[in-house]
């Protein structure tokens, strides 16, 4: 499978997007303009990381996102993703919403206490995936009443999926942001390989206002405090489980055994190894 996008826009905006691509790396979904998403997976499966949350979509599993940052990341070992990854993407911003409906919706004071959620795919919104890959395998028939018109089809669609009192109420609550308490997203992404840069994004902060904050919080530098608590993590799990090296060091969130190795000896003052080795002989004698 080759790299491949396919889109169909609306005032100018890119409304419906399809992406096909062999395989990705972490790739961060930020938005630019106050915009609202969901995402089928028409091949294989994605890992979603928001501020507060991890999880996984596929054919199955849509994903409603409200306008913040978060990753997609390629599934480890996945059995969906042989034939590379396909996805759809239905994209909502505020001033095409306006366009579509009477009412105004920024008048609405329902709240939602979810950034991104799974949805299931049911009946409704599998011929719904059925006739957006349609439009976008034929654009000229994605005329502007066309366009408006699944638009509003989608919004009415997801607005019962979420349970959402009425269409209003559920485009009132999806372009507000719920905030997530900076401690909790450190607290959720500690044991992950996610750069201070990547932290930084998923508190929607430039890395300078990261680290400054960081240091306000937890009195110590990103890398100092996440380094420690990883290291504290890994020992726990080489005291209690038998897991190989290699797999404590990926559970805490290394990518490199050697980077694990020199950074537990720093800090414990012996090679991961000989650490397993010592609580063995201890607990025999």
């Amino acid at each position: 499978m080759e790299y491949q996008e396919k889109h169909i826009t609306y005032k100018g905006q890119p409304v419906f997007i399809k992406l096909s691509m062999p395989s990705f790396d972490r790739t961060l979904k930020q938005y630019v303009e106050n915009e609202a998403c969901f995402m089928f997976v028409n091949k294989g499966e994605v890992a979603v990381r928001t501020p507060d949350d991890y999880f996984k979509v596929n054919r199955q599993q849509g994903m409603l996102a409200k306008c913040l940052n978060y990753f997609f990341e390629p599934v480890k070992d996945s059995k969906h993703c042989d034939d590379g990854i396909e996805s759809v993407g239905i994209f909502l911003y505020p001033s095409i919403v306006k366009d579509l409906f009477e009412f105004d919706f920024t008048q609405s004071t329902h709240k939602v206490d979810y950034n991104v959620k799974q949805i299931q795919i049911d009946k409704l919104l599998e011929n719904y995936r059925e006739s957006i890959n349609l439009l976008l395998e034929n654009p000229s028939l994605a005329d502007e009443s066309l366009i408006k018109a699944k638009l509003k089809e989608f919004i009415l669609l997801v607005s019962k999926s979420t349970e959402a009192p009425n269409e209003l109420d559920f485009l009132s609550a999806i372009f507000k942001p719920t905030e997530v308490a900076f401690k909790k997203v450190i607290q959720q992404n500690l044991y992950t390989n996610l750069s201070v840069d990547e932290l930084a994004s998923l508190t929607q902060m430039s890395t300078s206002s990261f680290k400054r904050k960081f240091k306000e919080v937890f009195e110590e530098s990103p890398k100092k405090y996440i380094n420690t608590k990883k290291i504290e993590k890994a020992v726990e799990l080489l005291q209690n489980t038998n897991d190989r090296v290699s797999d404590v060091a990926y559970d805490v969130g290394y990518d490199s055994l050697a980077t694990f190795n020199r950074n537990f000896t720093d800090l414990v003052g012996k090679s991961p190894s000989d650490f397993r080795l010592d609580q063995n002989e201890k607990s025999l004698s």
